[in-house]
């Protein structure tokens, strides 16, 4: 059974939840303020390969679209931050779909983040809890 991660569009709160069933899954309502709108966020995860597991994430197999990225070209990070979201077949939440944008038109992505910061938790990821939520 797969987990899904939302960010609530009120209160930025990431919470994980089991989903039993992926066809007849709806966005749930925030479990900390009760906002009923979510997005789906992309979460990173664990595949298997020769007997081990290895985190997804960076390039390799798994994510064709980080294949030859040259980290210091903001254009070429916005590329293959949406060419992932096409390959995952993943919506771009609003606030990432606005990040990618800027990327891709060059913009530095260090000022991008500090103007980006207060949809963050103190660590630089999304604010999020342990908690995993039936979903």
């Amino acid at each position: 059974m797969p987990v899904f991660e939302y960010e609530c569009r009120k209160c930025r709160r990431v919470s994980s939840f089991l989903v039993r069933n992926p066809s007849a899954h709806k966005p749930p309502a925030c479990p900390r303020c009760g906002h009923p709108e979510t997005t789906r966020m992309f979460s990173r995860f664990a595949s298997v390969k020769s007997g081990r597991a290895e985190t997804s994430g960076e390039a390799g197999p798994d994510l064709p679209a980080l294949e030859g990225l040259d980290e210091n070209d903001p254009r070429a990070l916005g590329r293959a931050m949406r060419k992932m979201a096409e390959e995952t077949g993943e919506p771009i939440p609003p606030e990432m779909d606005q990040m990618v944008r800027r990327l891709e038109a060059g913009e530095d992505p260090e000022k991008i983040g500090e103007e980006m910061e207060g949809l963050e938790s103190g660590d630089g990821s999304p604010a999020g809890e342990d908690t995993l939520y039936d979903g």
